[in-house]
């Protein structure tokens, strides 16, 4: 029976895309290994919006050319946002790798493969767990200024919402309680299908299949958020008050620089009206710092609002110019390195006390979790609102909504019993 390994990086698309390979892979007869060391085909899917996440992802495949040295009939292959048009250069920087295909494209990979030895193919395979991705629309329009994944992802496409039903119901009747519509930018989601259904209209109908438990979505736009989506949120039980709304910059030079769409103003106004709707909503972030022109003033002003809204959790990265987008054509990385690491530190340091201060609120509350699993000896799972929680029990708990009395608080997580034992 032959094995295979899949290492992701990157975002939920990527973590989704995954899971789909992983099940064609076993329609094929092929059965996961856990170490790419057990595996027969090894398939690293990677990004490239960072040039962090690219040295990691050129880091693996280096260190998987002794493993291909030993037993060369592995077959190693490359798929992800690193893969585009110019695949020579690629093979020419790799030449170990056998295969490349671009996101999504699994029939270029697939076709090329023996089946598995043990497979019975055209049976559906689903991924096992307690949650998992749906991808509801592909690429994205929008063209940030800063942002690769339009070029190697394409346009937006969106899956009709019958085929999107269908795979959800199937999940849920496979045990799977937690769905998150991912998407490049879900808001965008039925623009280009007959009749126009959105997010709105999806997560509505979504609500009503049996043994589904809870429901997310993301990544959100804050220029396409309609008011309908947001009392939709606010109406329906099984989706969940967490909203990730990427504000990239504070500052509106910069924002028109990265081609958001949107002033810092009607950002924070778009914050106040998801609050007023929906109370204790859990609101993250996404922001870039040192981008191309920014000033110290201009930072502080991101600085500011991330200080005066107070956001659950806060993903920060350095500004680095990705290869064909219009920032690196058009702007210079002007922004020396050290100001950008001392930029992306005071971020940290003041989102890990911002996040400490609003999970310390949570001690001595009980919260619904629903359990995903077990690590490092305890129960772990998540509230609502998208927060970590621990706890020890007895028994199988997964799959369950528990009810938890929280005891402790950090930055990061929280720790807590069940609610009956107390």
């Amino acid at each position: 029976m032959k094995r295979f390994h899949i290492w992701t990086i990157g975002c939920q698309m990527n973590k989704a895309d995954s899971e789909a390979l992983g099940a064609a892979l076993q329609r094929l007869g092929y059965v996961p290994a856990e170490r790419a060391e057990e595996a027969d085909i090894i398939v690293l899917n990677s990004c490239a919006v960072r040039q962090s996440a690219e040295d990691k992802v050129r880091n693996k495949i280096a260190n998987l050319k002794a493993l291909k040295r030993r037993r060369p009939e592995i077959t190693l292959a490359l798929t992800g946002c690193m893969v585009n048009s110019h695949e020579e250069a690629l093979r020419a920087a790799f030449p170990h790798v056998d295969f490349f295909f671009r996101p999504q494209r699994f029939d270029d990979l697939l076709r090329r493969l023996p089946s598995g030895n043990d497979g019975e193919n055209g049976l559906p395979v689903l991924p096992k767990g307690i949650t998992a991705f749906v991808p509801i629309i592909h690429g994205c329009n929008n063209f940030c200024s800063y942002c690769i994944v339009p070029y190697r992802r394409g346009r937006e496409k969106s899956r009709p919402m019958p085929e999107i039903l269908c795979e959800v119901e199937r999940l849920a009747a496979a045990g799977v309680r937690e769905v998150t519509f991912v998407g490049q930018n879900v808001d965008s989601y039925g623009h280009d299908l007959p009749g126009k259904p959105d997010l709105a209209d999806l997560l509505r109908e979504a609500n009503r299949i049996e043994g589904l438990l809870r429901i997310r979505f993301l990544t959100s736009h804050p220029k396409d958020m309609s008011p309908k989506l947001i009392e939709t949120i606010a109406s329906l039980d099984k989706v969940c008050e967490h909203i990730s709304l990427p504000a990239q910059s504070g500052d509106n030079e910069i924002l028109k620089a990265m081609r958001r769409g949107y002033t810092i103003e009607q950002y924070r106004d778009l914050i106040a009206r998801i609050r007023a709707a929906i109370p204790g909503v859990a609101l993250s972030n996404d922001i870039i710092v040192g981008f191309p022109g920014e000033t110290r003033e201009q930072f502080n002003r991101t600085y500011a609002l991330l200080e005066e809204e107070r956001f659950d959790t806060v993903h920060v990265a350095a500004y680095s110019p990705r290869p064909g987008t219009i920032a690196a054509r058009k702007l210079p990385d002007n922004v020396p390195p050290e100001e950008k690491q001392s930029r992306l530190e005071r971020v940290e340091s003041l989102q890990e006390r911002i996040s400490a201060e609003k999970n310390a609120a949570f001690v001595g509350k009980v919260v619904e979790v629903l359990v995903e699993g077990r690590r490092s000896g305890k129960w772990h799972g998540r509230t609502r609102t998208d927060k970590p929680v621990f706890f020890e029990s007895g028994g199988n708990r997964l799959g369950q909504l528990a009810q938890i009395k929280i005891e402790r608080a950090g930055a990061w997580s929280l720790q807590g019993v069940l609610a009956a034992d107390r």
